[in-house]
């Protein structure tokens, strides 16, 4: 159970810490996450083909790659649909929630596809936050933070892309047949 749980905890220590947090300690807890995160996806091996994963990955990456580039080279402001996203990162949330009770396979279904959608919007949003918003803090705050704000976005997109794999998986996945 830690494996599915600690990815959370890492999150919400650095998203809350960030400030307390020296560089180097954000920095180790990032890569952390990492490990954990990667401990927590091991199943998915027991559950999908390897072709399976590694054709969705692959369709992951060149998703992740063509969003985030039009979200950093659009000159279509993005960041006006913060509010959106997270409404929807919430209901996702709440409709994986009731899901787990109900087991509705085409609840499933589309909170697969609206998972997919969501995360390849914040994938676009990410990039361009980050575009524009760097260069202002980078002025405002010293190195040391913006170094940090660098590392928590990161991992911003690390969990973007983690999380539209996931979603992918589930849509498009082939299970192993002793599954």
């Amino acid at each position: 159970m830690w494996p599915l749980l600690s990815p959370l905890a890492f999150v919400l220590v650095m998203s809350f810490g960030l400030n307390r947090l020296s560089l180097q300690g954000a920095q180790a807890l990032f890569w952390a996450f990492c490990a954990a995160m990667g401990a927590s996806m091991a199943n998915i091996f027991v559950i999908y083909t390897d072709t399976s994963i590694v054709r969705v990955f692959l369709v992951t990456a060149c998703m992740f790659a063509a969003t985030s580039l039009w979200g950093y080279v659009t000159k279509a402001n993005l960041l006006r649909f913060s509010s959106f996203l997270m409404m929807g990162l919430f209901g996702l949330l709440i409709a994986g929630l009731v899901n787990l009770f109900l087991k509705s396979p085409a609840l499933y279904y589309v909170y697969s596809i609206v998972g997919v959608f969501i995360f390849t919007a914040f994938s676009a949003f990410d990039a361009q936050r980050i575009r524009v918003t760097y260069p202002q803090l980078a002025a405002y705050e010293g190195p040391e933070m913006t170094a940090k704000r660098s590392v928590y976005d990161a991992l911003s997109l690390y969990l973007n892309f983690i999380n539209l794999f996931q979603f992918l998986l589930q849509f498009m996945g082939v299970r192993n047949s002793n599954d």
